[in-house]
């Protein structure tokens, strides 16, 4: 049988390691007191993660163990180091990075959500990014103020 025909684990194993690198916003990488330690959390999660892969004696198996905790440690090494802690605001008379709004949507429904670097934003869990639609239309009004035209009209209730 020709080489060319047989199967290379090797080469085939290299290949199935490679990962594409997590996609980094454009946007500055604000977070709060509190995105920032999970943010190091995480990279500290990514590094165990690796090295308890890196114990692994197969070359190849390992080289598959290693390469999301590699992809994620990179990613989070490069957010901590860009972070830029935003602290917490100080008055509750607008909306602003951190600020926890409530508001009302044409439809009757009412949400409420924390204003968070991107990071950290978790729309069940009640935290929206920054750069995000809903954030954009409520940043800089105050409690009474409608933001947005058309079937996207917000009233903002209370800002916490």
């Amino acid at each position: 049988m020709s080489v060319a025909f047989a199967k290379d684990d090797s080469a085939e194993t290299a290949a199935e390691t490679h990962l594409p690198e997590r996609p980094v916003s454009q946007h500055p990488n604000r977070v709060t007191e509190a995105g920032l330690r999970a943010l190091e959390l995480q990279l500290q999660q990514a590094r165990a993660a690796c090295d308890a892969a890196s114990t692994i004696e197969d070359i190849n198996e390992r080289r598959r163990q290693m390469a999301n905790p590699l992809r994620d440690a990179r990613y989070f090494a490069a957010r901590v180091h860009t972070a830029e802690v935003v602290p917490a605001p100080v008055s509750n008379a607008s909306v602003s990075f951190g600020s926890t709004v409530t508001f009302s949507r044409i439809d009757g429904r009412v949400q409420t959500y924390r204003i968070v670097g991107e990071d950290e934003a978790d729309p069940k869990a009640g935290s929206i990014s920054y750069v995000s639609p809903v954030a954009r239309l409520l940043t800089g009004k105050a409690v009474g103020d409608v933001a947005g035209s058309g079937d996207q009209e917000l009233e903002i209730i209370a800002i916490a």
